[in-house]
This record gives structure tokens, C-alpha cells and sequence, in this order.
């Protein structure tokens, strides 16, 4: 009988492709592992007992934690699924990504600060209450001749997001559960639309890829294709500190080479899909970030 090592919690509601690949990752290196959303823990605080309660493991906690998604819902729902995984890291359990970088990417607004904080290249982003200054601000960048990028300011896979180019566009501008988030949109180098998703563990490089979009957004969920390339230095180092800046053990980054030749950071994913990038490559990505977790905070 095969012993195992530890039990692994793999937090999604929706475990798929990549729920599986993870599973059979964990399995190769003796560790069993769950599914667990997030939408059925709860908090019960009273002596003597764990004050956190999470479906499938009552007996006792997890050994380790792997973050494949975090549901979405009010703001006092999402700060509740974060305050589990807060309190996961404080009891010693290792989550990865933890609950402090998934805060600070899922919030755009406060991941264009940070890269902006930390002297790396990004967009010109607006992030508002008042709709008035947000027309003033499109209207102000139309006269200049520059597209707009209108976001949710929490949101993935390219859902909600809209190019405005011209002023009749104001027309149908909404704001995202009343905040504004506008980035100046950067035209990429060459001919059609690409960027370069760029994914980084442990403080390394271990893929990367060209999206090559049918329109602007380049998202592989929106139809983009995949192709995949070799870094230069300059580029991986971005990716890397981008990462670091945002303090995650993982990371998907989205970069565009512009039309002047420079590189500018689009988005960093805390929770990054990666059968589009496993498509082309001739590894597994599920072990990388496997072994990486257990490497890392599992073993002694």
C-alpha cells in the first residue's frame, strides 16, 4: 500500500482541465488532494475546537493549499473567501498563491499602483468614483487621438471589457459597481494584435507565449492563438520583478511590446490558466507548480 505524504486542498468551483492536471501532479509526488470551494468553509469560533471549518477535511486541515480560483459575488463575500485564506497562512498552512496576492491582483486598480510604485512600465491608467471627470477623461484622450480600455475593476478571461474609440462610445460607458478603471490603449509592434503572456515560478521563467488575437483582446479564452517563443533578458526580468513586486509565487504576465519598441505590463494573474501555454510547450505545468509547492513549504 502506498503511504501518503499529505493531503492537499485544491480551492476552485471549478475544477476541469486544470483541477485534474493538478490532482494527477500531487499524485505523482505522494500527496493526495480535494476539491474545495471556497462558498461552503465557514468560520466557527469557539475554545478548543479549529475555528475554521472546510468541507472534507474536518478531521483535520490541510498539509498544503493551491489556489485555482476564487469566487466571485458582493464585496462582503469576497473579502469573507479571502479572510479564509488569510487565516489558513496564519494557523501555517501554506496557500499558493496566498490570500494577500490574490488581493492584490484580482483588484486591477491597485495592481496598476503597485507596478507603477515599484518604476515598471504599464499603461496610463485611470481608476475613479465620479463619472463626470471618468467622460472628461475619454473624451480629453479621443481628442488626442489615443483608444481607451474600459475594465471591470475585478474580472477575467476578457469579460467586460470594452476599446472606446470613438466619443459616441460615451453612450454606452458604465461604470463597474460604481468605480471607473481606463487604461490608455498600447498599440503592439508589427502587424495585427499580440501580446506575450509570460509565466513565472518561483522567481524563474518557465514558459512563455505570443496571443495572437482575432481583434485587440488577445485573451486564449476569446479565441487568440498560441505560440510559443524564447525570451530576451530584458523581457523575462520585467515578467520576474512584475511578480516579485506583487509578491506571488506564481504568476501569469501579460506584456506588450509597443510600437516604439518597449515593453509594458499589462496585467499579472495570480491565478493564471495555462492549457493555452501547455499547448505549446513539452512539459507539464501542473507538476512545475506542483513540486514547487512542495518543495518549497512542504518539506522539511
Amino acid at each position: 500500500m502506498v503511504s501518503v505524504k499529505g493531503r492537499i486542498a485544491i480551492v476552485t468551483d471549478d475544477p476541469g482541465w486544470h483541477g485534474k492536471q493538478l490532482k494527477l501532479a500531487f499524485a505523482e509526488l505522494g500527496y493526495s488532494s480535494d476539491y474545495v470551494s471556497l462558498t461552503v468553509c465557514r468560520f466557527e469560533i469557539q475554545p478548543g475546537r479549529t475555528p475554521l471549518v472546510i468541507p472534507g477535511f474536518e478531521d483535520a486541515l490541510p498539509d498544503g493549499v493551491f489556489v485555482r480560483g476564487v469566487p466571485g459575488g458582493s464585496l462582503e463575500e469576497v473579502v469573507l473567501y479571502l479572510d479564509f485564506l488569510h487565516a489558513l497562512k496564519r494557523m501555517n498552512i501554506p496557500v499558493y498563491n496566498n490570500g494577500h496576492a490574490v488581493e492584490r491582483s484580482v483588484d486591477k486598480g491597485m495592481t496598476s499602483f503597485l507596478l507603477q510604485n515599484e518604476g515598471l512600465p504599464t499603461p496610463l491608467t485611470w481608476v475613479l468614483r465620479d463619472r463626470d471627470i471618468a467622460l472628461s477623461i475619454i473624451e480629453n484622450e479621443l481628442k488626442l487621438g489615443h483608444f481607451v480600455i474600459s475594465k471591470p475593476l475585478f474580472g477575467s478571461q476578457g469579460a467586460g471589457i470594452r476599446r472606446l474609440e470613438k466619443k459616441t462610445d460615451l453612450m454606452w460607458l458604465t461604470s463597474s459597481q460604481g468605480v471607473y478603471y481606463f487604461q490608455r490603449f498600447v498599440h503592439c509592434a508589427g502587424e495585427g494584435f499580440s501580446d506575450i503572456r509570460v509565466f513565472v515560478v518561483n522567481d524563474r521563467v518557465v514558459a512563455a507565449m505570443r496571443r495572437c488575437g482575432k481583434s485587440w483582446l488577445n485573451n486564449v479564452a476569446r479565441g487568440a492563438s498560441c505560440e510559443r517563443i524564447e525570451l530576451d533578458s530584458d523581457m523575462a526580468n520585467l515578467a520576474i520583478k512584475a511578480t516579485a513586486t506583487l509578491e506571488m509565487d506564481y504568476a501569469g504576465v501579460d506584456i506588450i511590446k509597443d510600437q516604439n519598441g518597449h515593453y509594458t505590463v499589462i496585467e499579472v494573474n495570480s491565478i493564471p490558466a495555462w492549457k493555452g501555454l501547455e499547448s505549446v510547450c513539452d512539459f507539464s505545468v501542473a507538476k512545475v507548480l506542483a513540486e514547487d509547492l512542495v518543495k518549497r513549504y512542504m518539506q522539511p
